[in-house]
Formats: structure tokens, sequence, C-alpha cells
């Protein structure tokens, strides 16, 4: 029987592997940091705060998010939302995670090309 660190670690890379193309896809509307780990596991990608911020900072050092500050409320909060350039690798991801899983139901059907 295989081991729940076993399948947790592996559960993880997956996770991790479709952060970027669920922030992406999210972040087409403007959102902070807590929201969108909220919206995230709501949606069935829990995400851990260790993983979304660095992650979310990246995604905006590369141009593939903007970002500025709402300062109107008490609390102030960094809003995030996905870029031009952002929308245009989201589309190249989506495509390619399609292929994948047309690629990996092949493979469960049995299908040897």
């Amino acid at each position: 029987m295989v081991s729940e660190e076993i399948l947790r670690t592996h559960l993880q890379e997956l996770r991790r592997g479709t952060a970027v193309v669920a922030s992406l896809v999210a972040l087409r509307r403007p959102d902070y940091g807590y929201a969108l780990l909220q919206h995230l596991a709501a949606h069935g990608f829990p995400v851990d705060a260790n993983t979304l911020y660095p992650l979310l900072r990246r995604l905006e050092e590369q141009g593939l998010l903007t970002s500025e500050w709402n300062t109107e409320e008490s609390r102030p909060r960094k809003f995030y939302r996905t870029s031009d350039e952002g929308e245009t690798v989201l589309a190249r991801l989506l495509d390619d995670l399609a292929a994948v899983q047309t690629s990996v139901a092949g493979l469960i059907e049995g299908d040897h090309r």
C-alpha cells in the first residue's frame, strides 16, 4: 500500500504545476492574495500561502501579472491582475494542459498508437 506521505508529495507536485494556470485564470479579475487563496481553494485548488505569495511575486516579475495597492480600506492590499502577456502565456498553457489531458486519457483507455 502506498504511504500517505508519498501520495501527498505527488499530489503536491501535481497541484504546484497547475497553480500558475489557476492563478492566471482567477486573476483575470483583480484580487488580493488572501482572497485568491480562498477562491482557488473553493474551486479545488488548495494552495499554501507559502507557495502562493512567492508565485505571485515571480509572475509579476515575469510580467504575467500587474499589481496595484488599494489603500482605500483600513488595511492596504495589493491587488493582482493577469496582464496581456499573462493572457498570452495562459492561452499556451491551457492548450498544453488540454493536450496533456488528452494524452493521459489515451493512455488510460489503452490507445497504443
